[in-house]
Order: structure tokens, then sequence, then C-alpha cells
């Protein structure tokens, strides 16, 4: 159900009034420093973002996909790496609401939505991130639990969640999801931590996590003994939130890095006029501005389509590549634009220029993208 206009356009102007006064004038400091954003996220929670696509009676605050987006892009033009804070819980909460059992949803998803709890998604490990279906993490049942073996890779907010969503290969070698209860913290019973060190995305962790014996019970499995085997399809249909949720974090960056190339060209000045009044760079600014439109309603689209209740692959897919490859495209222009000034870190336009190829990479590649796309053009277009 779409979300009312006033009240969606009521809660975007508090994130943006907040990601103004709050998150902008800081997001530099704990980027820089690597540093998690304690107070951030916490006024996150306050909103309720935690719980934002989630309906009402699991706590959540049920609002559509389109608003979501509007959200992170408001959001991402801060500070990107909050938006990754709420991508991936979630896409957890989708998986658990879209496959777990009704007990499960009660369970979990009320202190997922309050963000009480935090969650993580964990499917790709070292040699199988595309490849999903490579992976070699195992779940062996015994008695009533599961015994959990494998290393797994890229796990944001590994370190902060209570819940993390692993998929794994059960003896049959169907790909399986469990839900990992643990607390927060780089210490806990048979599960070792390890963060990885980025280029760009950063305040925020992301792991590699090796269980090595863990057990996990039984009724942990998503979906109780009906998500045998189900694993992937839970996943990759929560990738579609997770796919727009990406788009919208790039058209965030996107948006920050026109906007701080706007304001600089107008400040700047050469050969004694303002830079934007070189005909060279006012054009280069309109193309950035045209592609940022262009990718705003591509990721608007997607969105649309998830709030019908359709399957998204083709949307959200095109909406991922087309947004990730601007987002990148419009920060290294706006560095250029700054010229030298744009390559230190006083200028933020270098945290856009870092920050963008993460949405290149993060939910499945650009050629990845053009694969699932090209396959749904010949389903959709296919001549007899």
């Amino acid at each position: 159900m779409a979300t009312d206009l006033d009240i969606a356009d009521q809660i975007v102007e508090t994130v943006a009034r907040w990601v103004d006064n709050e998150v902008v004038p800081n997001a530099s400091t704990f980027e820089l420093a690597d540093e998690f954003p304690d107070a951030m996220v916490e006024q996150m929670k306050a909103f309720g973002l935690f719980g934002c696509v989630i309906p009402e009676q699991y706590g959540g605050l049920g609002l559509d996909h389109i608003t979501y987006a509007r959200l992170i892009e408001e959001i991402s033009r801060g500070f990107m790496s909050l938006g990754g804070v709420l991508n991936s819980h979630l896409i957890v909460c989708t998986m658990i609401l879209r496959f777990g059992t009704e007990a499960q949803r009660e369970r979990w998803l009320p202190d997922l939505c309050s963000g009480e709890t935090r969650a993580a998604f964990s499917l790709s490990e070292h040699d199988a991130g595309s490849d999903a279906k490579a992976m070699t993490c195992r779940a062996v049942p015994d008695g009533k639990d599961y015994v959990i073996n494998g290393t797994k890779m890229w796990v944001t907010n590994g370190e902060r969640a209570r819940i993390v969503a692993l998929m794994a290969k059960t003896p049959d070698d169907r790909v399986t999801c469990f839900i990992i209860e643990k607390d927060p913290g780089t210490d806990f019973e048979n599960i070792t931590f390890q963060k990885v060190e980025k280029l760009g995305y950063r305040g925020l962790e992301t792991m590699e996590m090796t269980y090595v014996d863990q057990r996990v019970p039984a009724e942990n499995m998503l979906g109780d003994l009906a998500g045998m085997g189900r694993g992937l399809n839970a996943a990759l249909s929560a990738l579609e939130l997770g796919r727009i949720n990406i788009a919208a974090r790039a058209v965030g960056v996107a948006r920050a890095s026109f906007e701080a190339a706007m304001a600089y060209a107008q400040q700047r000045e050469t050969f004694g006029k303002k830079i934007y009044d070189h005909q060279v760079i006012a054009f280069k600014l309109a193309d950035m501005a045209t592609k940022l439109e262009a990718a705003r309603l591509m990721c608007h689209s997607a969105a649309r389509k998830l709030d019908e209740g359709i399957r998204a692959d083709l949307e959200a897919g095109m909406a991922k590549l087309f947004c990730s490859e601007t987002a990148a495209e419009l920060a290294f222009e706006a560095m250029r634009i700054h010229g030298g000034n744009g390559y230190t870190s006083e200028y933020p336009v270098e945290r856009y220029y870092r920050d963008a190829p993460l949405m290149i990479i993060g939910e499945g590649t650009s050629e990845i993208q053009k694969m699932v796309i090209a396959r749904q053009l010949l389903d959709k277009y296919r001549v007899d």
C-alpha cells in the first residue's frame, strides 16, 4: 500500500533536516577516523528507520519503497555508510517477513524494527560472491541443532549484530538460511571475527566471520523445516530491496557530488571569473544534473514496481547498474571541478570518490547486473 504523500513528505523532510544539521557537518570526522557514528545510529532508531518498510503489526512503520528510497538518498548524501547500516538489517528483516514462520516473525521482528536488535546478512565467502552456489559453509544436523563450519566475508554489521542471517549448505547440498543469535562484539562462542579494512565505506564495520563447530538450534532455520533448501530464494528475493537501497545510496552520493561541484563552481575564480562562467564547466554540470535526475527516476521506478507487489529483478537491476555507475562518474567529475582541492580531505568530494565504487560492487557487480538484465530481457522479448 502506498504511503500517504503528505506523511511521506513530512518524514523525509524531518530526516533531511537532521542530515543537514547533524550528519553533513560530522560525517568526514567519523569516516576519516573509521569510527562508528553511534549517536547518528541512535537517532535513526528514534526515527523508526530500522523497521521502516516492515508492517506496523510487527513494530515497523509500514512505509512504501519509494519513501524508503527517498529516505536512503537523503541519509546517503550526508554519509553513505549510514545507508549501509540500514541495508543489511532490512534485508534480513525482509527475509524473515517473507520466508519466516509466523512464530519467527513475532519472535524477531519487533526488536529488529526498534533497532534494539541489529541484523547482519551473510551470504558471500572468499570464493563465493556472485557465484553464491559455490559456497563451502556447511550446516550438519546433530540432534536438535545444526553445526556450522565455514568462513563468511563482507559481513556488514557483523560486530554489532545480535542476529546473523547465514546461508549454508546442508548435507543434501542445498542452501538453507539459519538465524544465528549472538551477542554484539567480536568474542562469541565458536565464532571468530576479523575486520576488513576498506578504501571507502568507512565508519561501519565489514567483517570476516569464521564458524568452527558453532551450534544453532534447528528451530532457527528460516521458515522451519519448510525453509530447507530455500536459502537462496529468500536471499535473492530480499536483495531486490537491497538493490533499491544501493541505487538510492548511489543517488545520494551522486547528488552530494553534484551539489558540492555546483557550489564550488560558483565560488572558485580563474582568469577573472567564476569557473561556472566557463562554458566547459557549465556544460559539465549540466550533464551531471541530467544524469542525477535520470538516476533518481530509475530508482523510484524500481521502488514503485516493488510497491505493486511485482518481482522487480529487471527494474532493480537496471536501477542499481545505472545509479551506481552514475555515482562513480559524478564523484570523479566533482573532483575534477575542484581541481587540486578535490584531492584533499579538506573537501568531502574525495570521500564521495572513495565511496562510489562500493555501489558498483555491492549487491552484485555491474557485470552481474548486466547478466541479470540480459536474461530478463530475453524472457520479456523472446521471439518464437
